[in-house]
């Protein structure tokens, strides 16, 4: 569908197409009042433009290893199964399953669309579930993050659990439903456990003060006693041998690692940390949701520090980022806390998409 654009700049195309929306946005947020009839129709309108072109322009993408990653083996499995050919390996079981179930009825291109349909549509889900109305402005959030990209069409099965574990945090008032969701995430990817762990933690303590002295006490932890929790965790084998491959695998050729005690990334992380701190201590926020929210948020990415120096890190690094647009526009979309709230808002979006624009001119 999207074969008039080429594949090296498929990417471009996709990044300064939210330039153009982000500022656009930001001069809506200027010029009109948040509750505006004239807004409320913009947003609710742009919100399913939106979500109709991320599984669209994702979901119908060609199938290049060169430029989507881990799509050319997906789309080899895919493939033997449609051949008719049985369940490979036992790890991950349900996505297997899932891929040959669809094999019968599916060419590979309508499979990826399924994918991304399943990465984004609970990302539209919770952002309705928790803003109402408001809804778009927490789904921009998401998909114009750093990782957001990468993980629709790389980091597929990761991506797909990340958005199944999201969908079970909307249904958290109903437990039973919201336990299914969290079941289904780690049954496609069972790196998934960490972040359902830490959010089980916080129903048993959940001070964000502490939290984010733990967060904190990281970062030195790391820099003095780094290659000490690299090998502490692998050969805990934390979840599966996956997890600790992360850690302990060499570096390829070509590939995205992230080796190194990456300031870069810690920066970026300390937004939603930042955030956190600012709208419950300086601002008074009290939402005991949120408090989960950012101490999950903290948990996760205070294990990733801890770790930060491993190959292929930044695996790690994504089972808190996925949360980061959450944890930032969460309290800014539920409690009025500036004389210009609407402008503010804008502003900081346009400030966190910034970070992803500037990184794919550092990396790309």
């Amino acid at each position: 569908m999207f074969d008039f654009v080429p594949l090296e700049y498929y990417f471009a195309f996709y990044i300064n197409t939210f330039l153009f929306l982000v500022l656009f946005t930001l001069l809506h947020t200027l010029v009109l009042k948040m509750d505006s009839p004239k807004n409320l129709a913009f947003i609710n309108v742009a919100g399913i433009i939106l979500v109709i072109f991320l599984i669209l322009y994702l979901g119908q993408r060609p199938v290049s290893g060169r430029y989507f990653g881990d799509m050319k083996t997906y789309n080899r499995y895919f493939q033997w199964y449609k051949s008719g050919g049985e369940i490979l390996g036992s790890k991950d079981i349900f996505f297997h399953v899932y891929m040959k179930s669809l094999s019968y009825v599916l060419s590979a291109t309508m499979f990826f669309t399924v994918c991304v349909s399943i990465y984004i549509l609970p990302l539209a889900k919770i952002s309705r579930t928790l803003f109402k109305e408001y809804w778009y402005y927490a789904l921009l959030m998401f998909v114009v993050s750093f990782s957001f990209y990468t993980y629709g069409v790389n980091g597929i099965r990761n991506g797909a659990a990340s958005s199944l574990f999201l969908l079970g945090l909307s249904f958290h008032r109903k437990k039973v439903i919201m336990a299914l969701f969290f079941w289904l995430a780690v049954s496609f990817h069972k790196t998934m456990f960490l972040p359902i762990i830490a959010y089980v933690i916080t129903y048993f303590y959940n001070n964000p003060k502490v939290y984010l002295k733990g967060w904190l006490a990281c970062i030195p932890l790391s820099l003095i006693m780094g290659s000490v929790w690299i090998a502490l965790f692998s050969s805990l084998g934390f979840a599966d041998d996956r997890l600790s491959g992360y850690l302990t695998a060499e570096v390829k050729e070509g590939t995205f690692a992230s080796t190194g005690f990456r300031w870069d990334f810690l920066f970026h992380s300390a937004f939603a940390v930042f955030a956190g701190w600012y709208f419950i201590y300086k601002k008074k926020f009290v939402d005991q949701f949120y408090f989960q929210l950012l101490n999950t948020y903290l948990i996760c990415n205070g294990f990733w520090i801890l770790v930060i120096r491993a190959n292929f890190s930044n695996r790690f690094a994504y089972l808190s980022w996925f949360m980061m647009a959450l944890v930032i526009i969460y309290p800014l979309l539920k409690q009025k806390m500036f004389k210009n709230h609407h402008f503010m808002i804008g502003k900081v979006m346009f400030v966190y998409f910034s970070f992803t624009y500037l990184m794919y001119y550092v990396y790309k």
